[in-house]
Order: C-alpha cells, then sequence, then structure tokens
C-alpha cells in the first residue's frame, strides 16, 4: 500500500515539475532597432555586415572639397542646397567648404533661414511624437522614443539644432550611421552629413551661425550663391 502511494506521489511529482525541468527557460531575446531597414531585430545579427555597411562611401562627387563661391553670405554662413545635395560654409575671400549631404524625401523636405540654437556631440535622440504615430499608421512600425548617443544613434557622432525665433524647428543638421544616403533625398527632413564631415563643420561653428536652406527645387539659388564665383584675374594668373 505504502509503495502504491509512493509510485503516485512520484507520478504526481514528474507530472507537474517534468516539463518545467525538462523544457529551456523562456528570457526574450535582446533586440536593437535598425535604422537603415526601419525594423526591430536580434541584437545576435551579423554585426560585422552592420558594421561593413555603416563604413560604405557615398559617391566621389558628395565628398568633402574647397571650392570657390559667390554669395553675399557673410563669412561663416551655412548655405544647404537641397536639390544639389550640398552644404557650402561660407569662408569668405570667394571661397567655401562643400559638404555631401543627405535631405528630406518629398514632401519632407523643409527651406528658409535659420540660425543654430544649440550643438552636441553623439547626441541622444528623441523621435518627435508626429514620427512615431506616423511610422506606427502609415508604416506599421514601432520606433523607440529614445535612444541613447553612440555610433547606431541615427543623428550620428554630432548634430547641430535649427532655431526660427528663438524657437526650435525640429530640424537639424547631424552626422549619419548611414553614409551611403548622402546624395539622396530619403530622410525625415533632416540634414545629414558623413560623421566626419559634421565633426569638421560643428568644430567651425558656435551658436547663432545663419543657416540658409534653399528647398529641393532650388528656388532662389542664383540670389543666394553661385559656385565657381568669386574668382579674379589676379587669382586665375597666381592660383589664389
Amino acid at each position: 500500500m505504502k509503495t502504491t502511494k509512493l509510485r503516485i506521489a512520484l507520478a504526481l511529482l514528474v507530472g507537474l515539475t517534468g516539463p518545467a525541468l525538462l523544457a529551456p527557460s523562456a528570457h526574450a531575446e535582446e533586440m536593437r532597432y535598425n535604422y537603415a531597414d526601419n525594423r526591430w531585430e536580434p541584437a545576435s545579427m551579423d554585426p560585422a555586415r552592420r558594421m561593413s555597411a555603416m563604413m560604405r562611401k557615398p559617391a566621389k562627387q558628395f565628398m568633402r572639397k574647397e571650392v570657390r563661391i559667390d554669395t553675399a553670405e557673410a563669412p561663416g554662413t551655412i548655405i544647404v542646397d537641397s536639390e544639389k545635395h550640398y552644404l557650402y560654409y561660407v569662408k569668405g575671400n570667394g571661397k567655401a567648404t562643400r559638404y555631401g549631404v543627405g535631405v528630406g524625401r518629398e514632401g519632407f523636405g523643409w527651406s528658409g533661414d535659420a540660425k543654430i540654437g544649440r550643438k552636441a556631440v553623439w547626441p541622444d535622440w528623441y523621435p518627435p511624437k508626429e514620427m512615431i504615430v506616423r511610422e506606427r499608421v502609415q508604416n506599421k512600425r514601432v520606433i523607440p522614443t529614445f535612444m541613447p548617443g553612440g555610433p547606431e544613434n541615427p543623428l550620428g557622432a554630432a548634430a547641430l539644432y535649427l532655431y526660427q525665433g528663438g524657437r526650435d524647428t525640429l530640424f537639424r543638421i547631424h552626422g549619419t550611421n548611414q553614409p551611403w544616403t548622402i546624395g539622396q533625398s530619403m530622410s525625415s527632413g533632416c540634414i545629414r552629413m558623413m560623421n566626419e564631415d559634421v565633426q569638421d563643420l560643428y568644430s567651425r561653428v558656435d551658436s547663432g551661425t545663419k543657416v540658409v536652406v534653399i528647398d529641393a527645387n532650388g528656388a532662389g539659388r542664383n540670389q543666394i550663391y553661385a559656385e565657381g564665383g568669386g574668382r579674379n584675374f589676379l587669382d586665375a594668373i597666381f592660383g589664389g
């Protein structure tokens, strides 16, 4: 009788605990947000492939270059030509540093005058509420409400925050972990640069710097600047 009761007790114990003891513990795998594909993916997914993509460079014409420029804008001004995908840092004496940029896709472009209200190195990212709602409703995507600064942050190595009338426009000039997008119109309106370029620009400008953004149709470009201008005959002779 005791043996029978012992067997029943053991059977019950195995029945209650056996599967739990045999089954592996269920832990949710750590996930990361892939900003290139706009989706979540396992953090363990092929880091070598991600790093290789982050090192891809844009087309040669979008690499940093010293150029001649004809403009009435004061030295230190930033001019962004959305149609040509160039950003110019005006140096004076008919010279400028030209950088390749990525700009807003159709319907997300921005133009006008602004000033740098503040700047930050390896900034944190707080997606605007409008972006979070838009991605959820239109694209069925859930994007994080916060991402700390770092190599995988979409704002890249630095950000210059554009203000109008003392108010944040929510538009930025910033770095990117997607350098292959430079020269394209695919952002949500911000102006993106290669990390090494935004770091270079960051070192040259301060809060209060004027920023002029020309729209994707190039409207008013001829009244703002012309590349290749400002070269006088002495420059032509002596290579100035």
